[in-house]
């Protein structure tokens, strides 16, 4: 039993196979959260995108309350902040298919979601409906 007791108290730290049992738990560990705190981040930037388009959308509603007709960058951007100033946007109406936001930014979203969201691409602009903009922020 002492001879135990003596071999206990000069046992001093982790032994070499140990030490790489940990190191392996943790690389384990980190190639698993890696991938999922890149997707956060994108997912993150995506919604940031999305919160815009409704900004510009909502500017523009508030400048045809008061009294603009055309919905250019130019003509709704005192009613707009927070936006990028180098994007470029634009908003129109349509009464078969109602509020339409064009923002460049759009294009950043993931193929895959641009999908999932309806937006559609013409002429090399990034287009989404109000229906469809009040979806992805919903998370629909």
């Amino acid at each position: 039993m002492q001879k135990r007791m003596k071999l206990l108290k000069n046992q001093k730290g982790m032994t070499l196979v140990e030490l790489l049992a940990v190191l392996v738990i943790l690389g384990i560990i980190a190639a698993i959260a890696i991938p999922m705190i890149g997707n956060v981040i994108q997912d993150s930037k995506e919604r940031a995108i999305l919160a815009d388009a409704q900004s510009i959308l909502s500017g523009a509603k508030i400048a045809q309350a008061n009294g603009v007709k055309e919905f250019t960058k130019d003509n709704i951007k005192a009613y707009v902040e927070g936006i990028d100033s180098d994007a470029d946007y634009s908003v129109s109406y349509d009464s078969t298919t109602g509020w339409s936001v064009t923002y460049s930014k759009l294009g950043v979203i993931k193929e895959a979601n641009r999908t999932k969201y309806g937006i559609t691409k013409a002429r090399g602009k990034y287009t989404i409906t109000a229906t469809n903009l009040s979806k992805a922020l919903k998370g629909e």
